[in-house]
C-alpha cells in the first residue's frame, strides 16, 4: 500500500471493499470512487484523422495545461446505445462524447434523460458561439456537410455539374452516379433536385422526393453504404459523381485525386461535445469543454483537416485558401441548408420503411 492510502481513511475503506470483492454494489461503488479520483476523462470521437487532430490540439495540450488526463476513444456510429447502456449501468467507458443533434435528442427526449446539462451558455469561451450551434445538452463543436462531389478529370472539356438538379440531369450529365443507400439526405437531395426550395424543404414531401428518385434510379450505378467505400471510388474513377459527406472527397483530394467539391445546396449538420449524465467527471468535461471552444485553439484544428469550426473568430487565425473549404464558412453555409434534426427523431422510422421498400422495387 502506497503512502496517499495508507495516510488516507476514506481511501483504506475502499481499498479492502474492492478487495474482498463483497458483492456487485460494492465492487460499483469502489470503481466510481476510484473513477472520481483518477483526474482523467474519456472522450468519444470519430477517430481517425478526427481523433488525430484532437490528440494535437485539444487532449495533450489540455492534459499539459490541467493536470486532467484526457483521452480520446474511437467509434464510428452514432453512439446511442452505448451511452444509455453507461448511464443505466453507471459503468462509463466515456465521460462525454462528440455527437450530432438527433443523437442529443434522442438521448433527452422522454421519461429517461442520459445526457448533463453543460451549464456554460454564459461562460466567456463559449457564450460567443452562435445559438444555432448550441443546446442545453450540446456546445457545437464542428459543422459537417453532404455534398455533390466529381472527378473533374471524367468532365474535362465539359460542363460540370453544380447542382441536385444537373446531378439528376442524366442527358446533359452523363456519367457513372453513385447515391447513398439510405434515407437521410438522399431525400432532401431528390426534393431539391425536383425545384423544392431550401427554405421550404421540411417537412419532406415523401411521395415527391421516390417520384423524382424514380427518374434517376436506372442511372445508379452504386448505392453506397460507408464513407471509406466513397473515398475508394473517387480516388479510382469507378463513379463521375456522387453525393457525400465531403470529409472523404477532402481526403482524396489531399492524396491527390482529381476531385471537385460542389457546396451549392450542401446540406449541413452539427456535432456538438455532451456529457454523459451522472459521470463523476462532469466538471472535468466541463472544463475540456471550455478549453476547446477557444477561437485560436479551433483554428488550429485546420493544420489538420478543413474543420467546421463553430467558433466565428476562429476564422481570423485561419488562412483563407483554407478557410474556404470549411464546411462552416459563411459562403458553404449560406449556399446550403441545414439538416431539420427534429423532423428525423420523429419521422425517421416510417421514413426509413418507405425508402427501403422503394429501393427493393
Amino acid at each position: 500500500m502506497n503512502d496517499q492510502a495508507r495516510n488516507n481513511p476514506s481511501r483504506r475503506r475502499a481499498l479492502k471493499v474492492a478487495a474482498t470483492g463483497v458483492g456487485t454494489l460494492a465492487a460499483a461503488a469502489w470503481l466510481r470512487y476510484a473513477r472520481a479520483q483518477s483526474r482523467r476523462i474519456v472522450i468519444r470521437d470519430d477517430g481517425g484523422v478526427y481523433n488525430r487532430a484532437y490528440n494535437a490540439v485539444f487532449y495533450k495540450p489540455f492534459t499539459e495545461k490541467t493536470g486532467i488526463e484526457c483521452l480520446g476513444a474511437q467509434a464510428n456510429a452514432e453512439p446511442i446505445a452505448q451511452i444509455r447502456s453507461m448511464v443505466e449501468t453507471r459503468n462509463y467507458t466515456w465521460d462525454m462524447a462528440k455527437i450530432s443533434q438527433p443523437a442529443i435528442l434522442l438521448l433527452t427526449q422522454g421519461g429517461k434523460v442520459y445526457l448533463d446539462k453543460h451549464q456554460l451558455e454564459n461562460d466567456p469561451a463559449v457564450r460567443s458561439i452562435p445559438a444555432h450551434f448550441m443546446s442545453p445538452y450540446g456546445v457545437g463543436t464542428n459543422v459537417y456537410s453532404t455534398v455533390l462531389a466529381y472527378r473533374t478529370d471524367a468532365f474535362k472539356g465539359r460542363k460540370a455539374p453544380n447542382s441536385w438538379a444537373d446531378f439528376w440531369n442524366l442527358k446533359d450529365f452523363p456519367g457513372r452516379r453513385a447515391l447513398r443507400k439510405h434515407p437521410f439526405d438522399t431525400l432532401e437531395e431528390a426534393s431539391m433536385a425536383a425545384g423544392v426550395p431550401a427554405a421550404s424543404l421540411y417537412p419532406l414531401d415523401i411521395d415527391r422526393a421516390l417520384a423524382h428518385l424514380d427518374k434517376i434510379k436506372p442511372g445508379i450505378d452504386v448505392w453506397w453504404n460507408s464513407g471509406a467505400q466513397v473515398e475508394q471510388m473517387l480516388k479510382s474513377g469507378e463513379v463521375d459523381m456522387l453525393a457525400t459527406w465531403v470529409s472523404r472527397p477532402q481526403s482524396a483530394i489531399a492524396d491527390g485525386a482529381p476531385v471537385a467539391i460542389v457546396w451549392n445546396q450542401n446540406l449541413w449538420g452539427l456535432d456538438s461535445w455532451a456529457i454523459l449524465a451522472g459521470t463523476p467527471q462532469a466538471q472535468a468535461c466541463r472544463e475540456f469543454i471550455k478549453f476547446s471552444s477557444d477561437p485560436k485553439r479551433m483554428a488550429a484544428l485546420t493544420g489538420y483537416l478543413p474543420a467546421g469550426v463553430t467558433q466565428p473568430e476562429a476564422f481570423r487565425y485561419i488562412r483563407a485558401d483554407v478557410a474556404r473549404n470549411c464546411p462552416s464558412h459563411a459562403d458553404n453555409i449560406g449556399n446550403g441548408v441545414q439538416i431539420n434534426a427534429r423532423y428525423w427523431l420523429d419521422n425517421q422510422a416510417a421514413v426509413t420503411e418507405r425508402f427501403n421498400a422503394w429501393i427493393l422495387q
